[in-house]
């Protein structure tokens, strides 16, 4: 059997050849439904399915391309939880077929201007970030907001990220004395701050900064660019190739000299990790996924080798820890709440449900409340567990949990920051 998820074979930007794989995979797909619940392209695909007797082949171009758009990239489908992926000879990666088929219809239709300028973060945060109570205003302003979803089609209900002046790379300028500890460092990593957490989330870089401190880790935080996973999102390959060659020409040097790669969002770090193998297919993509971490993966080998530093001064009481999907596609175990429950008089609730913001998929008009509705299952849990604090990796899901409860959510290094005496990890929500 020969499937083409690769883009750098022509077969790959066929259309006959994709609707041929997109046909394969429906049927596979409508024949086993253990995905029926993971989100709602599964149901409306074989609703559509159902509606022809089971008759697939005779699906309307229009089924494929709405069951595309409801596809999220959550990823929980792909190795988590379909039994037929790679090496299985049925050869099924849904969440790669869906890149593949907006990655086609891209290439032949375009991409729409909405999509272009969400999916432009670095020149976005910075343009946002220098007009940022402009920008905050508007986001909240009414009026602006129906101007907002007429024009570009972004709801207008939808909580938008905040944006800083004072981005996570202008506060370090002035705290570079946190990236380098007292003594011999007891590891050195190149920090990817990612430009969510540089221009909508610098508290989060703030507490990650100083954790490491905590621990004796020296930091270097280089110039680099957004990861590209918002470029594949929308179809836009070529983009994300080229965010994807200047990262790993930026983090292989200090890879090179001893460093690991330490990442604080899982959107960015899976990206690191699976992508970037897939998009440039080169050794040195394979060198970065090899050492690259999530902050807290990094943080559990510190744990392991008994040089974790457990002087945590105050205690968190009770948190409700949602784990983002794209954390847990990485396959390394929940390691934001292991560490969290080393703090003493805390207990963590882990919340594995998907909070269904994914990039800018929920902010989009025709997607806004479908991402509530999947959101509800992890609002409710949040509710149920009554907690102190609520905690994600995800800035996005956050962003989420706080429109759907009305309780801020924090990074989970902004709690464990919090824990070592650093009061302002945990800002009230404005």
């Amino acid at each position: 059997m020969t499937t083409v998820y690769d883009h750098h074979q022509a077969t790959y930007w066929e259309p006959q050849d994709l609707d041929t794989e997109l046909t394969r995979v429906f049927d596979l797909c409508h024949g086993c439904r253990r995905c029926f619940n993971l989100c709602e392209s599964f149901p409306y695909l074989f609703e559509a399915v159902d509606a022809l007797d089971g008759d697939v082949p005779a699906l309307d171009r229009k089924v494929h391309r709405k069951t595309v758009d409801l596809c999220h990239q959550c990823k929980v489908c792909g190795q988590i939880t379909c039994p037929y992926v790679p090496p299985h000879e049925w050869q099924l990666d849904f969440p790669k077929l869906m890149l593949r088929a907006r990655a086609v219809w891209a290439r032949r239709d375009g991409i729409p201007l909405r999509d272009r300028l969400l999916t432009d973060t670095d020149r976005l945060g910075k343009l946002a970030s220098a007009t940022a109570g402009l920008t905050n205003w508007a986001n909240r302003n009414p009026l602006a907001r129906s101007a907002l979803q007429a024009t570009f089609g972004i709801h207008k209900d939808k909580a938008l990220p905040q944006f800083h002046r004072q981005t996570f790379s202008h506060w370090l300028k002035a705290n570079e004395a946190l990236l380098h500890p007292d003594g011999e460092p007891a590891a050195k990593v190149v920090l990817f701050a990612t430009c969510m957490v540089d221009y909508n989330d610098p508290a989060v870089g703030r507490a990650a900064v100083q954790i490491l401190h905590q621990n004796r880790v020296e930091v270097t935080v280089p110039e680099a660019v957004c990861c590209g996973m918002p470029f594949l999102d929308c179809g836009a390959i070529d983009d994300a190739v080229r965010k994807a060659q200047a990262n790993v020409a930026t983090l292989m040097p200090w890879i090179e000299r001893g460093y690991q790669v330490v990442v604080p969002v899982p959107t960015c770090s899976l990206t690191f990790k699976k992508e970037y193998r897939d998009l440039l297919g080169s050794p040195e993509a394979t060198v970065l996924a090899e050492n690259t971490l999530d902050l807290f993966e990094f943080l559990f080998t510190l744990k392991q080798a008994d040089t974790l530093n457990r002087d945590f001064t105050h205690p968190m009481g009770t948190i409700a820890y949602h784990i983002p999907c794209h954390l847990r596609d990485q396959n390394i175990g929940f390691r934001s709440r292991d560490i969290m429950r080393l703090i003493p008089d805390t207990t963590v609730k882990l919340i594995d449900k998907c909070s269904g913001h994914d990039g800018t998929w929920s902010m989009k008009r025709e997607n806004f409340e479908l991402s509530m509705k999947i959101g509800r299952k992890l609002f409710d849990a949040i509710g149920a567990s009554e907690p102190d604090i609520v905690a994600s990796d995800c800035p996005l899901s956050c962003l989420q949990i706080h429109q759907g409860t009305g309780r801020k959510a924090y990074h989970p290094a902004q709690v464990v920051a919090a824990a070592y005496g650093y009061a302002e990890a945990l800002p009230p929500a404005p």
